[in-house]
């Protein structure tokens, strides 16, 4: 006897008005995973976040509550996505806050605030590499002019290409693949054994290789791409190998997101039947939505008669991720990067077919892949380290990556030390009841009146407020902690003189945003729930700094620089960082920002293979410690669950700010 099949239904998803026929008892989430839409859910849908928050506008579904979700928002339509199974044709409207939103992309678009004091911007350009004499691309392309064969020279032409490899570029060592070989004898006689032969040197095989032939000259036509593949946004850029500039970059939120935000959900995900060939698949066609990008947007100036960059031309492609995201873009096993005793499948991984990933460039172009460390200490720390120059500097350097996971690395060129703590989602506004990326109308900056208590704030693209961002909420809670609102274990001084204090549906809350201003139908608060998550992740950062730095015998006040990479530390206002005890409280003078500095160390390795060459020994020079097993971390962990700290004289200028704060007190009603 046949087995009913359930009934299809058709689900319109809005705004966009996009349409997916599903399943009865199937969710929502897992109808908008299906469509390629984008619904919040940082648990990875089961049901613990709250953040996948739908609106149903026509037709029915069966569950899709909380106790997230008011009585009131209910009978209005409200469902969480991932609880909300389809029982009919239905018209759903995804709110801005559950959605990716824009504008969190791209490193413009994103104003100065007066009086913000952040770390000085430092980049490597190409001119720099030239002068310490780095810049020597990995896949380079020769031009050859042979001699044509005859009765006296009858050499094969495989033979005759690496004799003059040899004899005109002192090239040697070659192997030539099997695909090249094929393509030799129509190439070599198509412009009268005029070809050009691109040849890729990996830096530790002894062995250069012929990777493609080209009739004519074409030297100057040689391309590669470096990615920064992280767990929230995909960024790459196109680079002209022969001359070093970066022709076009681009990115886009990871496709693997719907699946949750932290590397944990998606390693679970992953252990699920066809889930790590659906990661994997997520992976690559990010990467090729940013390639398609590229090639769009690239055209060099020198050689625009000739046309803009054909995906052809592209010779390599560089990629610096976490541990995580680099098992499932290889499609490797990651569940036991998870599990103690946390081991990864492997922390060096061997160069492949760009093509064999999946990713849409020719046969020829090769995928190279940073190693990591450790589990938790992945790719994209060492291409920061790579790319920010810290392994070859005499000072001693903290380099700090602030996201979910805190990477922490403190040394100099004679040695390194590494480390990562979770700091959980709240600086990319997990965890937080109105947190949301950096897209359009997420609050950046907020001042406080100390006599009002008013807020004065900026968003993302000037836009109405819609929710807080993670520099918004460092900004906020020192403001707070500053005028004297929040008091030193981050609770409301609830008999100020103010109605932005209320008791709210999870405790006291501050009315950062009455609803009338806002560009959602709610208030905008931050709470007491809120401001605990936060301090637990600011708690977690600092601890592992100054774990980190004890357990070599130093103490915070010999670190000699501070390098900041990040989307996060590009905006992050060092006076509210030391405020509430997230950084250390050191000279501004001695940080300094570079960016992403995961996409910087893969640019670099693409145009220089001394880099590559010194990737492997900084990689065998990184001792990792795991804070876990360290017993001072918990204590220091502890500890740093105030503000800005248990220990004030770790802090001597907010203490002196807090005694004078004290001489004027806010007068109660």
């Amino acid at each position: 006897m046949n087995q009913q099949q359930p009934a299809s239904y058709r689900i319109t998803f809005e705004p966009g008005n996009r349409t997916v026929t599903a399943a009865g008892g199937e969710t929502l989430l897992e109808a908008a995973r299906r469509l390629g839409l984008h619904v919040n859910a940082s648990c990875g849908g089961d049901g613990t976040c709250g953040r996948c928050r739908v609106i149903i506008e026509q037709g029915a579904v069966n569950g899709g509550a909380s106790e997230k979700i008011s009585p009131a928002d209910f009978q209005q339509g409200h469902r969480l996505a991932c609880g909300a199974e389809i029982t009919g044709d239905t018209v759903v409207r995804i709110p801005v806050e559950s959605g990716l939103g824009k504008g969190g992309l791209t490193t413009g678009g994103r104003g100065e605030v007066a009086g913000r004091n952040r770390a000085r911007m430092h980049v490597y350009d190409i001119e720099e590499l030239r002068e310490h004499g780095l810049f020597l691309p990995p896949v380079e392309k020769f031009f050859l002019e042979l001699p044509r064969p005859g009765h006296a020279d009858n050499m094969a032409d495989a033979g005759r290409i690496i004799n003059s490899l040899s004899s005109q570029y002192d090239e040697h060592r070659m192997v030539i693949t099997l695909p090249v070989l094929k393509k030799i004898p129509a190439a070599l006689r198509a412009d009268d054994f005029r070809a050009t032969v691109t040849v890729a040197r990996p830096v530790h095989s002894g062995k250069n290789f012929v990777m493609d032939i080209q009739p004519g000259n074409w030297t100057r036509r040689n391309f590669a791409l470096a990615f920064d593949l992280g767990t929230t946004s995909i960024y790459g850029i196109l680079v002209d190998l022969e001359s070093g500039k970066v022709l076009a970059r681009d990115g886009a939120y990871n496709g693997q997101l719907s699946y949750g935000e932290d590397v944990i959900s998606r390693i679970i995900y992953a252990e699920k039947p066809q889930g790590l060939e659906r990661m994997q698949e997520l992976a690559v066609n990010t990467i090729n939505q940013v390639l398609d990008k590229l090639l769009a947007k690239a055209h060099p100036p020198e050689e625009a008669a000739r046309g803009a960059v054909r995906r052809e031309e592209i010779s390599s492609i560089t990629i610096a991720a976490n541990t995580t995201m680099t098992h499932l873009l290889l499609g490797l096993d990651p569940s036991h990067i998870r599990r103690a005793p946390y081991v990864p499948a492997s922390t060096f991984l061997p160069p492949v077919r760009a093509a064999d990933l999946g990713l849409k460039l020719d046969q020829h172009a090769v995928a190279l892949c940073y190693p990591a460390v450790s589990s938790y200490v992945g790719g994209d720390i060492v291409a920061g380290v790579m790319g920010s120059g810290m392994y070859r500097t005499d000072k001693l350097t903290l380099y700090l990556d602030i996201g979910t996971n805190a990477e922490i690395v403190i040394g100099s060129r004679e040695w390194l030390v590494c480390a990562a703590c979770s700091a959980g989602p709240a600086f990319e506004g997990g965890g937080i009841t109105h947190g949301m990326r950096a897209a359009q109308g997420a609050i950046e900056d907020v001042a406080i009146d100390p006599q009002t208590l008013e807020p004065l704030l900026t968003t993302v693209g000037n836009r109405p407020p819609v929710g807080i961002c993670g520099s918004g909420l460092l900004n906020l809670v020192a403001a707070l902690f500053t005028c004297g609102v929040l008091d030193s274990r981050g609770r409301f001084q609830r008999e100020l003189a103010t109605d932005r204090l209320r008791e709210g549906r999870s405790g006291w809350e501050y009315v950062l945003v009455r609803q009338q201003e806002a560009g959602v139908e709610h208030d905008i608060v931050l709470n007491e729930v809120d401001i605990q998550n936060f301090m637990r992740a600011k708690a977690a950062i600092f601890a592992g700094v100054k774990t980190l730095v004890e357990e070599v015998g130093l103490a915070i006040g010999d670190l000699e620089q501070v390098i900041l990479a990040g989307a996060f530390g590009s905006y992050l206002d060092l006076d509210a960082a030391m405020t509430v005890g997230l950084l250390p409280e050191i000279a501004p003078e001695k940080f300094l920002y570079v960016g992403n500095g995961s996409l910087m160390g893969a640019w670099m390795s693409a145009m220089s293979n001394h880099i590559r060459r010194d990737v492997v020994a900084v990689v065998r020079k990184l001792t990792s410690f795991e804070l876990s097993e360290v017993t001072a971390f918990q204590e220091q962990y502890t500890a740093s669950q105030f503000l800005p700290h248990t220990d004030l004289e770790l802090f001597p200028g907010v203490k002196k700010r807090l005694n004078e704060q004290a001489a004027t007190s806010i007068p109660a009603p």
